[in-house]
């Protein structure tokens, strides 16, 4: 027993002894071996990889209790690149002995229970070394709790302070504990991880419920042996997987996979003190960015002496492209980046100082240096704009690519203020919008960056605001607040609500136009202070006295905030009561398109947007395109996660059709963010307005000639405002504003005056044909980085990963030009018009695009991953001279045939598995992921199928699935040229199975023109232009007029002189040229015109020749055109014929009909396919179809409209007829309706066209409104009724009338100038005005203010234009009212609101719509206002009970006599009943809001009889 009890005591006291937290005993020696790897790849045996391993032994040692020594030694650098299986990774001396020589010196750390503390380093270990030794002891990183099998905590490590989850595993055979750790390092609190060039490029978080792009996730498995001090950790195998894709991962993705195993070798007894070298404390095991920040990572090059490089470069660069742009030079453009980011300010001076008085190489300098992207470049800024040795247009450009393209911080924000106050920067109003605008948008970075954003990065735009409001310059007021826009801060706020009425109460009073730059202010706090501005954009949008446009924008500025479903509901609400249908119009589109949406990011908003469309459809769905729209278009797609979305806003306002702002957007959805890539906006209320008075004169004339029309809108400029723009217009790229100009009078004027015929020498018109003259070369370039985004983080081995793109622009142009004039011009420009003139011009316009996607290792010393490289390029050359005299109206161009095969478009993509290091950068290796495609092209397979008569020659090869070959081209012999179209292309999977990895192969797609060799070469390709014969091709003008005698001589009877000559021909020596002249003939009668066009192939033998025969016949509405070709127009035949139809009772509409006899066979085919679509089409399209025998070889359409905003449609082909009714058109559509039979088109009559007349007119009970909407109904009696009114809050004047009962109308005009009164008796017009009678005899008349004519043409005529009445007409029995055009879209009443809308016809006064006409005269009925009023009419809501237990009432009101009256005359009115059970109680009835009654109320319509005529009593008020 008692051996048994000790032995207990035994095993108890071991047991207690046993610890797992992992430990390290100072006086001991641990050595381990160590192996890390990492491959970039897309994980398939058949694809190719990269890679790097490093492999070292690890010695720690002991230097205090807490504090040990790391010594690494044997260590080898390895590289991978090649197909796994079948390469394998190969060591790099040279990279090895340079990595070694830091990484082998010793390092200091801080161990306590299983926790990296603090490293000590010598000062010559670099950052990207010692990242490296933070990987390594990662595996000693690991809290052991054996109190617990599972769980979680927040731990710091390498990739920053990230949550773990840990699983405790004893094995109790081995007495081990085997611990899993799993880090999720894409949630970190603090990660190890940088974002550069993505800070425009807002995240997208809905996306990411859809699918990701980059999935991130590491595991360590740690076996730990309990010692007597503590865990011993034995072993250790961690591995951590990225998986990227710019699409989503599932569907295929690039995947780095780094992997550690750590092996213990021993554990010894240390021998002696260690006694370390000197060393700097490096901070904890987080790890730390260097230079890799600095380090493109699609080039890697030793920079020695980067001064010397970047020398070299530069001349390089500008040899390879000083006649066009290379190429080929890319990579030198990219080293020239990454050099000039190494260099010093000193070092940019001397670059400058060199470059000063060379154009083309300074140019390349300023346009590189702007990469620099931090303080050197903006202090580099700074002494240029000091010193002066900049141009405007220099320092314009310089300003917008540095700012926009710098690194955002506290440094560099105070450095761009100084641009501020520098005097240079007001040197133009161009540049100093630029500075102004793009110091805002190094403000928004920089806000993206800290919380809270300091005010003082954004005072001084603040400050510009308040400023220029106290000097009244509105210029710079705008351009402050499109600043303050840009920079999106907070703070803002405050100074952009002074600017909008109604929601501060410091408002100060600025114009419209401020008033929409200032909401347009908000438009990046919509996302940073969603709830305020939620809260200013609701005010503005309901302040109903605000500007139209005003309350549009801020209705946008609302919907970008994402309102929720209650606020959507309420502005649904407030739109149904609003009466400015420009706004609701713009409100309901914007909804509308909202609620289709398909992006993630409005997948809420979508849904509620929907429940506000249900509403609001009945009432503002017929909107046309007349008023203000928003028109929104979008495409997503989950297993892309990629999308875009356009919007197009038509901001229109009350005076003119055209709209006064246009403004198009749009966005790009990928990689989880959403990128605004380009909006531009335009606005011309100052052109308008002058086109509107020139309007209002020019329709007064009845006949204009386009001279006088010109010359009349020229003279109108003068008429304008000094500082009012014509148009202005502005540009934003990736949501910030880069671009602002206005264009007013002065700058119309100074070009008109330097383009006019007479213009002297003092034109630099005249200095440039000088030079012309002369002989010019002008060459120019532009490099471009549009975009350098950068994601970079850690990993578990200390070397960071990378996730970059690149995208590379290079443009140019080289002109040379020579001009020979004969006489040239001595005194004015107008000379030219009588001189012969010669211009020799030759160049070329070359753009190159690169586009760089690089995945995988980047440091200074070594690079490895997977890279993609899309390179495209647009060619356009030319050489060519022009022969040309204006008098004569003769032009001949000359061009040499093409020579060489050139491409003008093409695109060249690979994705490459690539390894660079700095000790043997020729050795760099760039494997094609999908191998070299040269292979697959051993045994292709070719397909040649050549068309005589179309001249296409298609070339296609293949080897089995996976390299396709194809060449088309289009080869037009005469020419000696071909335009061709190569692509080629080679995959390894299908798109359905692996989507991104169906991308990954080579492509290559080009259009080419190429050399047709013939037997006669050609010397020139001569194209002519005349009225007549030239004396190349009179002959043949003359066999072609024969012939056309002989073919057309019914049609014609004499052959006229042509109209027209072209030719274009193949000229070659002295031969007989060829190619083909078209001839025009035209005939003009009053009552047909009839147009003949001959295309003749010219040539020896040539027979082939097109016959165009086409006649419109005016009297009968037809036009018919007849298309024959082939060998003397015989061999083929086409006929077309259309014809109008408008007869009286029936609605305009086309028939048209083509019929054919013969066609070639490749026109059939055609035709054949295009008869097999037409039915699935007609299905999508909701057409419907029936299957029935219709003429063969022919194809009819007739075409009616309907209303003036749709149309029927009914086509037949062979076999088929489709129908529909009520297609909607994009506009309005108004028949023509002249009265001048014997007068050709004018520019006043195209002008009416354009504009709605504003006319309208009661005669008897017949009523054409403003709309020319046309209705017969009889009038209520002896009431005033509201025929035509100034509806806005100036009431300027008011039309009524009122119909006695002998059907006589009295009209009653009203204006704040007076009131005139016009009634009919026996004895004729009785005329008052302010109750004081008027004698006709005395007409005409002003009143005391001017403002009102009277005058007598065949009945009273009223003029008042000032009020916005052009004339009111008045004989007794018809009125006439008529508008001026500023009035139109504000009037109300019987006449409409002159908006051109025809399918809300019947608008009631609260913008609600009449059911009928005769709705329409009640509701505008005025009510009775006392004994005085002679109307005995009112307007009352009808009860019906019905025997089915419910009561019933009118939900709109009838007209029934008053109390005391009796109906004298009644019509029948069909009328809507609301009915509800008859126990029901209503205390009140409004029926308007009626739809509030229960499900349980039904709706009926019944027939009732409405009053119109009364007879009273005698003892009534009436008669007293």
């Amino acid at each position: 027993m008692h051996t048994f009890l000790l032995s207990l005591c035994v095993v108890v006291a071991a047991c207690q002894s046993i610890n797992y937290v992992p430990d390290l005993n100072p006086k001991k020696a641990y050595e381990y071996k160590y192996v890390g790897v990492m491959t970039i790849g897309r994980d398939r045996p058949d694809l190719a990889e990269s890679g790097v391993r490093i492999q070292c032994s690890l010695k720690i040692t002991g230097v205090s209790d807490q504090t040990f020594l790391l010594q690494i030694n044997d260590l080898t650098f390895d590289e991978f690149n090649g197909i796994p299986g079948k390469s394998s990774f190969v060591t790099s001396p040279k990279l090895t002995q340079r990595v070694a020589a830091e990484l082998t010196q010793p390092v200091m750390f801080e161990y306590v229970r299983g926790q990296v503390g603090d490293l000590q380093a010598p000062v010559e270990v670099s950052h990207s070394v010692l990242n490296i030794v933070r990987g390594i002891l990662g595996f000693l990183q690991v809290t052991v709790k054996t109190t617990q099998n599972i769980y979680e905590l927040e731990e710091l490590g390498i990739h920053g302070i990230c949550q773990s989850n840990y699983a405790i595993e004893e094995d109790l055979n081995s007495k081990e504990l085997h611990v899993t750790r799993i880090v999720d390092i894409k949630n970190c609190r603090e990660k190890a991880a940088v974002y550069k060039g993505m800070a425009l490029a807002l995240e997208n978080n809905d996306c990411k419920e859809r699918g990701d792009n980059t999935v991130e996730i590491v595991q360590y498995k740690y076996n730990v042996r309990p010692t007597e001090d503590g865990g011993l950790i034995t072993k250790v195998y961690a591995e951590e997987n990225q998986l990227f894709s710019p699409f989503n991962v599932k569907g295929g993705n690039s995947k780095l996979l780094a992997t550690q195993e750590v092996f213990l070798i021993g554990v010894t007894d240390s021998v002696g003190n260690v006694t370390p070298s000197p060393m700097q404390n490096r901070g904890n095991q987080i790890y730390k960015f260097g230079t890799e920040l600095n380090q493109i990572p699609l080039q890697l090059n030793k920079n020695t002496d980067p001064m010397a490089k970047i020398s070299e470069l530069i001349e390089h660069i500008v040899a390879a492209n000083i006649k066009q742009v290379d190429n080929s030079r890319t990579a030198d453009i990219l080293q020239l980046y990454q050099l000039l980011r190494l260099v010093t300010l000193d070092n940019m001076e001397t670059l400058w100082n060199k470059y000063l008085g060379n154009s083309e190489h300074r140019r390349w300098l300023l346009d590189v240096i702007a990469e620099v992207s931090d303080a050197r470049v903006i202090r580099f800024l700074i002494n240029r704009f000091q010193r002066g040795d900049l141009s405007v247009n220099e320092a314009t450009q310089a300003v917008l690519l540095t700012f926009n393209h710098l690194e955002a911080n506290s440094e560099t924000v105070e450095m761009c203020k100084e641009f501020l106050i520098m005097p240079f920067s007001r040197s133009s109003d161009l540049l100093w919008s630029t500075v102004l605008l793009s110091y805002g948008s190094v403000v928004y970075r920089y806000c993206g960056t800290v919380d809270p954003c300091p005010l003082i990065a954004v005072q001084p735009l603040l400050d510009l605001a308040t400023d220029s409001l106290s000097r009244n310059d509105e210029a710079d007021l705008i351009r402050s607040l499109k600043a303050i826009g840009n920079a999106g801060h907070l703070s803002s706020v405050k100074t952009i609500m002074k600017f909008l009425p109604g929601v501060s109460p410091t408002v100060v009073s600025v114009s419209t136009r401020a008033q929409r730059a200032a909401v347009q202010a908000l438009r990046h706090l919509a996302v940073r202070d969603v709830h305020r501005v939620q809260e200013i954009t609701l005010n503005l949008f309901m302040q109903r006295n605000l500007s139209s446009e005003v309350r549009m924008q801020a209705c946008l500025i609302l919907f970008d905030t994402k309102p929720p479903l209650a606020l959507v509901s309420m502005i649904a609400s407030f739109l149904l009561e609003e009466s400015n249908l420009q706004v609701a119009s713009f409100s309901y589109s914007l909804i509308h398109g909202l609620a289709r949406s398909q992006t993630p990011d409005n997948h809420i908003l979508s849904i509620a947007c929907n429940v506000a469309i249900k509403i609001l459809k009945p009432k503002l769905g017929h909107l046309s395109y007349h008023y203000s729209k928003a028109l929104h278009f979008d495409w997503f797609n989950d297993d892309f996660l990629i999308g875009k979305s356009s919007d197009i806003y038509i901001f229109k306002n009350v005076n003119s059709y055209f709209p006064s702002t246009l403004i198009s957007k749009w966005k790009a959805y990928f990689i989880g963010r959403i990128l605004e890539t380009i909006e531009f906006g335009v606005h011309t209320a100052g052109i308008q307005e002058m086109f509107r008075k020139t309007t209002s004169i020019l329709t007064e004339k009845q006949n204009t000639s386009l001279m006088e029309a010109v010359l009349k809108m020229l003279s109108e400029w003068q008429s304008l405002p000094e500082k009012q723009p014509l148009i202005s217009a502005f540009a934003r790229v990736f949501g910030q504003e880069v671009f602002h100009a206005d264009l007013n009078k002065d700058v119309i004027q100074s070009v008109m005056q330097a383009i006019s015929p007479k213009a002297g020498k003092e034109s630099p018109v005249w200095n440039m044909i000088e030079n012309i003259q002369n002989g010019v070369a002008w060459h120019w370039t532009k490099p471009y980085l549009i975009f350098e985004t950068r994601y970079i983080r850690a990993t578990m081995t200390g070397l960071p990963i990378e996730i970059s793109k690149y995208y590379l622009s290079v443009t140019g142009s080289t002109v040379n030009a020579k001009s020979t004039i004969s006489p040239p011009p001595t005194d004015n420009l107008g000379q030219l018009l009588n001189a012969d003139i010669l211009f020799e011009t030759d160049g070329n316009v070359r753009s190159a695009k690169d586009l760089f996607v690089f995945h995988g290792i980047n440091t200074d010393v070594v690079q490895s991953g997977a890279e993609s490289i899309s390179k495209c390029l647009l060619n356009i050359p030319w050489k060519f001279s022009i022969k040309m005299n204006v008098k004569s109206m003769k032009f001949q161009l000359d061009t040499p045939p093409w020579k060489t095969r050139t491409e003008i478009l093409s695109l060249n993509y690979n994705v490459y598995a690539v390894s660079r290091n700095i000790e043997d950068p020729a050795e760099a290796k760039m494997t094609p992921m999908m191998g070299d495609h040269m292979e697959f092209e051993e045994n292709p397979q070719t397909l040649k199928n050549t068309t005589g008569e179309s001249g296409q020659e298609q070339t296609k090869s293949w080897s089995e699935a996976d390299h396709l070959q194809t060449k088309i081209c289009a080869k037009a012999p005469s020419y000696a040229t071909a335009m061709c179209m190569e692509m080629e292309a080679e995959r390894a999977h299908y798109l359905s199975e692996y989507p991104l990895y169906y991308v990954l192969g080579y492509t290559r797609c080009a259009f080419t023109l190429e050399p047709v060799e013939r037997n006669k070469p050609i010397d020139k390709i001569q194209i002519e232009i005349s009225n007549g014969p030239n004396k190349d091709t009179e002959s043949v003008s003359q066999s072609m007029k024969i012939f056309l005698s002989q073919q057309m001589s019914k049609s014609l009877g004499s052959i006229p002189d042509p109209v027209l000559i072209m030719t274009a021909l193949a000229v070659s020596g002295n031969d007989k040229p060829e190619g083909y002249e078209t001839t025009v003939y035209l005939t003009q009668a009053a009552e047909k015109d009839e147009i003949q066009l001959l295309v003749s192939q010219i040539g020896e033998e040539a027979n082939w020749r097109l016959c165009v025969d086409a006649d419109v016949d005016r009297t009968n509405n037809k036009s018919k055109m007849q298309l024959q070709w082939g060998a003397e127009c015989q061999t083929y035949k086409i006929n077309v014929e259309a014809e109008t139809s408008h007869l009286p009772g029936s609605n305009p509409s086309v028939n048209a009909t083509v019929n054919w006899e013969e066609v070639p066979e490749y026109m059939q085919e055609i035709g054949k396919r295009v008869g097999e679509y037409i039915p699935g089409v007609a299905l999508l399209q909701r057409f419907s179809q029936t299957h029935e025998k219709n003429p063969e070889k022919q194809i009819s359409a007739l075409v009616t409209l309907a209303t003036s905003e749709s149309i029927d449609m009914r086509m037949e082909i062979p076999e088929l007829t489709v129908y529909q009714k009520e297609i909607p058109l994009p506009f309005q559509f108004f028949p023509f309706e002249s009265n001048q039979q014997d007068e050709g088109p004018s520019i006043s009559s195209s002008v009416r066209l354009l504009e709605i007349q504003g006319i309208c007119t009661i005669s008897g009970n017949h009523f054409r409104t403003f709309n020319n909407i046309r209705f017969t109904e009889a009038m209520p009696k002896d009431c005033y009724l509201v025929l035509a009114k100034d509806c806005t809050t100036e009431e300027k004047f008011q039309v009524l009338v009122k119909e006695q009962l002998n059907r006589r109308k009295e009209v009653s005009l009203k204006t704040p100038a007076g009131s005139i009164n016009m009634n009919y008796f026996r004895s004729g017009i009785q005329l008052k005005m302010n109750d004081s009678n008027i004698l006709l005899s005395t007409l005409p008349i002003r009143d005391t203010s001017g403002q009102l004519l009277i005058k007598f043409e065949n009945g009273i005529v009223i003029q008042a234009p000032t009020l916005g009445l052009n004339s009111l007409y008045y004989n007794g029995h018809t009125i006439k009212v008529e508008i001026e055009s500023g009035m139109k879209r504000t009037t109300c009443g019987l006449c409409g609101q002159a908006d051109g809308e025809t399918k809300a016809v019947f608008r009631k006064p609260k913008s609600q719509m009449a059911r009928n006409a005769f709705s329409l005269l009640t509701s505008w009925m005025l009510d009775r206002t006392g004994c005085s009023d002679t109307c005995s009419l009112e307007r009352q809501h009808l009860e019906m009970k019905l025997e089915t237990k419910s009561k019933c009432y009118s939900v709109e009101p009838v007209l029934r006599c008053r109390e005391g009256c009796s109906p004298r005359a009644t019509v029948p009115q069909s009328v809507g009943f609301r009915c509800i059970p008859t126990d029901t109680a209503v205390t009140s009835f409004d029926p308007p809001s009626s739809r509030s009654y229960d499900t349980n109320s039904a709706y009926v319509e019944e027939t009732v009889d409405a009053h119109i005529s009364c007879f009273c009593k005698a003892n009534d008020c009436l008669a007293a």
